[in-house]
């Protein structure tokens, strides 16, 4: 599943990030520390979602969110 579609406040897997070639985005979501095995949490989801990856937390829109592939 995407993360789109992850629960608000538990803890998922990162399984892959398909950005269908956007080498410009994989490359900013890899420099948040979103890669394959990195743990993420959906903290709030109003309009956009806010992740905990690591010890940061990060504002992300949809479009970024349904490139992020998570395993609960």
């Amino acid at each position: 599943m995407n993360l789109n579609e992850a629960d608000t406040g538990l803890e998922y897997v990162i399984t892959g990030v398909d950005t269908e070639g956007d080498d410009e985005m994989e490359s900013f979501l890899f420099s948040l520390g979103c890669y394959s095995g990195e743990k993420i949490t959906v903290v709030d989801r109003k309009k956009n979602l806010v992740v905990s990856i690591k010890d940061a937390r990060y504002n992300i829109d949809p479009e970024l969110a349904s490139a992020i592939h998570v395993l609960a």
